[in-house]
């Protein structure tokens, strides 16, 4: 499933969508950066609550598909714009994170 797929689905909405096309293989759910950056895999969803401009440069490094930002968190537009730049998809939901991870496991 690609990310652009992913946010054509109820319930999910575009942030940032420099890359529509990259695929996602599987998801990492984490709020702490360094823990993503040494054990989320490249393709995966991250799903996170957490929105600081960090999280571009370390979904970045550790080439993410995507950012999800759960329970109707909201980047600014400083942050959404170096998404942008830096080529990282994000997508929103108001869904919680465990239910995130549940909808995306049963859609790959």
């Amino acid at each position: 499933m690609t990310v652009k797929e992913l946010s054509e689905i109820k319930g999910f909405s575009v942030v940032a969508l420099p890359d529509p096309d990259r695929e996602i293989g599987g998801a990492y759910c984490c709020d702490l950066l360094s823990w993503v950056m040494g054990r989320a895999k490249a393709d995966d969803a991250w799903i996170t609550i957490m929105t600081n401009s960090n999280i571009i440069a370390v979904a970045s490094l550790a080439d993410t598909a995507s950012v999800i930002l759960c329970e109707g968190v909201e980047l600014d537009s400083e942050v959404k714009a170096l998404a942008e730049a830096k080529g990282v998809n994000v997508l929103g939901t108001e869904m919680p994170i465990y239910e995130t991870a549940a909808a995306i496991s049963n859609l790959i």
